[in-house]
């Protein structure tokens, strides 16, 4: 057998480690200090980035927009840059300060958020989108990567559901917060020194984005840890980010484990994604509720029932794992696509605001059972030289499949289909063709994923 090949096999054996794995870990009271700080950060991520999906309504008022045009700002502007630098960021993941590179994107996010208040156009508005996107490249990659050199494999989906609750805070509050914005400011036009005059959406912009230039600080207190699952082929010398072809090579060899839980997340996040972002508009449109009374009801509703979710989600992951199920992170997600996504078709089709509320936080709690099992079975399977690509890539479909598709496809339902009066049409049609498929996706790879598992278990 020649070096090369010999070398392939072991990458595609990944988990054998170096003595890196046999240290201590880091003392709980770090840990969980680092993972406090994850979750701000993560806030102001989905915080920032999740802003705009109430102010639709005046965005479009203002800028005269088409639906069409308000999902390209919500997604592709914000995934197309995302998805050139992903790759590059994840390689000095590997290899570089990952708290470092989380500090920069943060800082980065917050600044472009704040100028989308600086916007005059859809071109203005789409460029300072774009300016979002680049900075929140850094931060998934090389959280993810942190975390699992801070926490055993055990731990891990606890960890992560713990973080998630940086996702919880910052989409709910990111309506609250916008409603409560919007309702204060009313529809008063303001003047502001050097800038000139802006509307209350632009200056909402402003008050949420710039805050994240000071938590971007709070990076520098993390320790970062010792890099842990490397493989055993790679001398102490040579510890770097692998070359592209070889992390191909790696994902080739397990594609039977990787091409489907990719896939499931893309239908599952273009579902959700696009729920996600239309479902103020649709109380708006459907019950003629304020953007401000939407904002903050669904805001208040995603707090309450998003951490049952999650907390229920790390707790069954472990109650399969002490069962013998090696692929016990993925079946959570299975279980969760199964009972959430009937919900999603049926819940836009009910004709009483308040019922339709509280079948789609139900729904959003059951889909909260995903983040940490679907995150820790990722990380667990993959080699740390590389963890930070094969994140990229995850993450990549998160981005660019579910948040760049995701909100565009409901807007093209309602703009070619449905009506705008229709929306309710659009996000349960939209949840009929995409749930199944993620669904028969997960599925599919279950079994890969169970023997992958016990193959990095075996190395360990």
């Amino acid at each position: 057998m020649s070096t090369e090949s010999s070398r392939a096999d072991s990458i595609a054996g990944a988990g054998a480690t170096q003595p890196a794995d046999a240290a201590a870990w880091p003392p709980p009271r770090q840990a969980w200090y680092a993972v406090g700080v994850f979750a701000v950060v993560l806030m102001l991520n989905f915080l920032d980035r999740g802003i705009l999906t109430l102010l639709v309504q005046p965005i479009k008022k203002d800028l005269g927009l088409s639906d069409q045009q308000i999902g390209l700002l919500i997604g592709l502007a914000f995934a197309c840059f995302y998805a050139l630098l992903g790759l590059p960021i994840a390689r000095l993941v590997d290899s570089k300060s990952r708290r470092l590179i989380i500090g920069i994107g943060v800082a980065t996010w917050s600044l472009a958020t704040a100028a989308c208040g600086l916007a005059r156009s859809f071109g203005g508005l789409f460029l300072a989108r774009i300016g979002v996107g680049v900075g929140e490249a850094c931060n998934g990659p090389a959280t993810f990567s942190i975390m699992s050199d801070l926490f055993p494999p055990r731990k891990l989906p606890r960890a992560i559901a713990v973080l998630n609750l940086g996702f919880v805070a910052g989409t709910g509050i990111a309506l609250v917060i916008g409603g409560t914005v919007i309702h204060f400011l009313s529809t008063d036009e303001r003047v502001l020194p050097l800038i000139g005059p802006v509307q209350p959406w632009q200056l909402t912009f402003m008050i949420v984005g710039l805050p994240g230039v000071v938590i971007a600080l709070l990076l520098a207190t993390i320790k970062e840890p010792i890099r842990r699952g490397r493989l055993g082929t790679i001398a102490a010398s040579e510890r770097k980010a692998l070359p592209l072809s070889q992390v191909t090579q790696f994902l080739r060899q397990n594609g039977s484990t990787y091409f489907p839980m990719f896939l499931g997340l893309g239908f599952n996040t273009v579902l959700s994604f696009g729920h996600q972002t239309w479902v103020p508009t649709y109380f708006v449109r459907t019950f003629g509720w304020s953007a401000a009374e939407a904002g903050i009801m669904n805001g208040i509703v995603i707090v309450c029932v998003a951490p049952i979710g999650l907390f229920a989600g790390s707790a069954l992951a472990e109650w399969f794992a002490k069962r013998g199920y090696a692929d016990a992170n993925l079946r959570v997600v299975l279980v969760s696509m199964v009972i959430h996504i009937p919900g999603y078709v049926v819940a836009p089709l009910i004709p009483d605001p308040y019922l339709a509320l509280g079948f789609i936080g139900f729904n959003f709690m059951v889909g909260m059972l995903c983040p940490g099992p679907q995150n820790a079975a990722l990380q667990i399977i993959t080699p740390n030289e590389m963890r930070g690509q094969v994140t990229a890539l995850f993450l990549f479909i998160f981005n660019i499949v579910g948040y760049g598709i995701g909100p565009y496809f409901v807007a093209f339902l309602t703009d070619h289909f449905f009506g705008e009066a229709n929306l309710r049409y659009s996000l349960s049609v939209g949840s009929a063709v995409m749930g199944p498929l993620a669904a028969a996706s997960i599925w599919w790879g279950l079994k890969a994923y169970g023997e992958s598992v016990r193959r990095v278990q075996a190395y360990a």
